[in-house]
C-alpha cells in the first residue's frame, strides 16, 4: 500500500500576517507574453495594504500596465531549511497618485532602509543612485508607488514546514 502524500501545515491569518510584516522582501509574479513574469520587490505594510516602489522602466511596468492582476510572495527559510514558510497573495496592483498618500508610502521606505541598516545598494532598484542618501527618496519622485488591493482571505495560501 503506497504511503500517503504529506501535505505541508497551513499558516493561519495571524501567522501570515506577521510574515508580511517581519518580512521586507518579496516577489511579484505578473502576467507575462508567453511566461509569467516574476521579479523581487522591496516593500512595506501599513497593517493593512502592501506598497512598493517601482522604477518607472522596465518589463514590470508595461505588464503592470497590460494586466495589473498579480500574486504577491513573501517567504522566509532557516539556512538549513529545517523551518520555513511562506505566503501568496494574489490581488491587483494600482498606482498610487493621491501626493500626501505617496509622500507617506516614500516616508516608510526611509524608515525601513534606515530602521534595517539595508545597503543604499538598494536605492538602484527603485531608480536613484546608490552613493545618494536615502532621504533622496522624498526629494525625487523617479520611481512609481504601486498598491496591492483586492487581496481576498480565501485566496491567500500559506504553507510552513511542521513544527
Amino acid at each position: 500500500m503506497p504511503e500517503e502524500i504529506f501535505k505541508m501545515p497551513r499558516m493561519g491569518k495571524a501567522e501570515y500576517d506577521g510574515l508580511v510584516e517581519e518580512q521586507y522582501v518579496c516577489r511579484i509574479a505578473f502576467k507575462g507574453e508567453t511566461h509569467p513574469y516574476i521579479a523581487p520587490f522591496l516593500y512595506v505594510f501599513d497593517g493593512r495594504f502592501m506598497y512598493f516602489l517601482s522604477t518607472n522602466y522596465g518589463k514590470k511596468v508595461q505588464y503592470f500596465r497590460d494586466n495589473p492582476f498579480v500574486t504577491v510572495e513573501i517567504e522566509h527559510f532557516s539556512p538549513d531549511l529545517s523551518a520555513f514558510s511562506f505566503v501568496a497573495l494574489p490581488g491587483q496592483l494600482v498606482q498610487v497618485e493621491d501626493a500626501g498618500q505617496k509622500r507617506a508610502v516614500r516616508e516608510r521606505f526611509v524608515h525601513l532602509i534606515k530602521s534595517k541598516a539595508l545597503s543604499t545598494s538598494v536605492l538602484s532598484a527603485l531608480g536613484h543612485s546608490p552613493h545618494e542618501p536615502v532621504e533622496v527618496l522624498l526629494q525625487y519622485e523617479k520611481s512609481s508607488v504601486w498598491k496591492l488591493v483586492g487581496v481576498k482571505a480565501d485566496e491567500i495560501l500559506g504553507l510552513k514546514s511542521q513544527s
